[in-house]
C-alpha cells in the first residue's frame, strides 16, 4: 500500500502476506507520530523506533532513524522487504534486539505500545537508560486500547507524562524529564506443578502462569518408539520442550519461535544438550522428512489481531518436515475450528482431547 510522506511516496506492505484486505501496514497512531515529529526539528537528532512491527516509521524515517529494536524474525523480514521495495540501502539502519544495549544517545524514542503492558516495560527501560537527559519519549496507542497500567508505567520512568488529543481515533504519550530509577528486573518466574520454575523475560506469552491451553495439553503428548528428532514449534518458554525432554532424555530436540525474548526464554529453561534453539518464524530452516514428532500451541493473537492464516501456513510446513507416518500434535482454541483445514493437509487427523473451549488434535501424515 502506499504512503505519501513530504512529497515522497513509499510502497509499505504487510510480512507475511494477508488476503484480509481491512489490514495494513499501519494504524493512524504510527501516522500520529509522523506528523508529531514534522514539528519538531529531528535533522541532527538520534532516533530510536521500538514495536514498529512492519517497518512502516523505520522505512519512512530511515534517513533520520539511528536503530530500530526487532523482537521477531517475521519483522526482521518486513523491514528488509519494505526496505527493498523503497530503494533503501538496509545498513541504513542498525537492528538491534529488545535485549540489546543500545550504543547510541538517544534524542527521541518512538514506541508503538503494545498489548503486553510488561513488553511496553521492558521496551521503555531500554530506550530510558540510552535516553538524554533532554530526551523525549513518543508513544502511540489506538484509544480503544488504552490501557491505566501504562500511565503507571510510564509514571515510574518519567517525571512528565503526557497525553496529546485524540487524532483519527488515536493518541500519542509524551515522555520528559526521566527519572532516576533502579535496575529494573526483565524477567517473570512461573512456578508449575510446584516443580519446576520457568522463567521467562518480560512480553513473554501468558506472564502469570503456564498457560492452560499448554498445561491441558501436556497430559496427551507421547512419544512413541523410535521416536528422536522432535520438534517444539511456536514454543514460547519452552514449557513442550521440557515436557518432551522430560519424556524423552536422549532425543534430538528442537525449539523454535518468531520472539526472540521466547527463544532466548526457553534457553533458561532447557538444558541445551542436544538442545537446539532457533529464531525463526518458519520451518524453511529444516529439510524435508526430518522430523517423528512436532508439537505445537501455535499462535492466532498478534498484539490486537487474532488471524489463523500465520498457522495454516505453519501446519503445511510441519507436514513436509514431518517423516512419512510422523505426528503432529498441537492444541487449539475449539472455535478455530482448525480440523477443518488440518484435514486437508495430513492424511488422518484424531482428536486426542476436548475440554471446554480447548482441543487436543494428533495429525499424521
Amino acid at each position: 500500500m502506499n504512503f505519501i510522506h513530504k512529497g515522497k511516496q513509499f510502497n509499505i506492505e504487510r510480512y507475511p502476506h494477508t488476503d484480509n484486505k481491512s489490514l495494513k501496514a499501519w494504524n493512524a497512531g504510527d501516522e500520529y507520530v509522523l506528523k508529531y515529529l514534522s514539528e519538531k526539528n529531528i535533522s541532527d537528532k538520534s532516533l530510536v523506533v521500538s514495536n514498529d512491527k512492519f517497518g512502516f516509521l523505520s522505512t519512512i524515517l530511515s534517513s533520520e532513524l539511528a536503530t530500530s529494536i526487532v523482537d521477531y524474525k517475521s519483522q526482521e523480514k518486513a523491514f528488509i522487504k519494505n526496505f527493498e521495495a523503497n530503494e533503501i540501502d538496509i545498513n541504513t539502519v542498525k537492528i538491534v534486539s529488545p535485549l540489546s544495549e543500545l550504543s547510541d544517545r538517544i534524542d527521541f524514542g518512538l514506541i508503538k505500545i503494545p498489548k503486553s503492558t510488561d513488553l511496553f516495560r521492558l521496551y521503555l527501560n531500554q530506550i530510558h537508560k540510552h535516553l538524554s537527559s533532554e530526551g523525549e519519549v513518543i508513544c502511540s496507542f489506538m484509544t480503544k486500547n488504552f490501557n491505566k497500567t501504562i500511565l503507571n508505567i510510564a509514571n515510574e520512568f518519567f517525571e512528565s507524562v503526557e497525553q496529546s488529543l485524540a487524532w483519527k481515533k488515536s493518541r500519542l504519550l509524551m515522555l520528559k524529564n526521566k527519572k532516576e530509577i533502579k535496575d529494573q528486573s526483565l524477567l517473570n518466574v512461573i512456578t508449575y506443578n510446584s516443580e519446576k520454575d520457568f522463567k521467562q523475560y518480560l512480553g513473554v506469552f501468558s506472564a502469570k502462569n503456564i498457560d492452560y491451553a499448554s498445561q491441558y495439553f501436556i497430559n496427551y503428548i507421547s512419544i512413541n518408539d523410535g521416536d528422536n528428532k522432535l520438534l517444539d514449534l511456536a514454543s514460547g518458554n519452552g514449557v513442550l520442550g521440557y515436557d518432551l525432554r522430560s519424556k524423552c532424555k536422549d532425543c534430538e530436540l528442537h525449539l523454535v519461535d518468531d520472539s526472540f525474548l521466547a527463544v532466548e526464554s526457553s534457553k533458561l529453561n532447557l538444558e541445551n544438550e542436544n538442545t537446539h534453539f532457533h529464531h525463526s518464524d518458519s520451518l524453511g530452516i529444516f529439510e524435508n522428512d526430518y522430523f517423528d514428532l512436532v508439537v505445537s500451541n501455535p499462535p492466532f493473537h498478534f498484539e490486537f489481531e487474532n488471524n489463523i492464516e500465520i498457522s495454516l501456513e505453519l501446519f503445511k510446513g510441519v507436514h513436509r518436515v514431518l517423516k512419512n507416518n510422523g505426528r503432529f500434535q498441537l492444541v487449539a482454541n475449539l472455535h478455530l475450528n482448525y480440523r477443518v483445514h488440518l484435514e486437508k493437509i495430513f492424511s488422518s487427523v484424531e482428536i486426542l482431547g476436548e475440554l471446554d473451549k480447548f482441543v487436543v488434535y494428533e495429525c499424521v501424515k
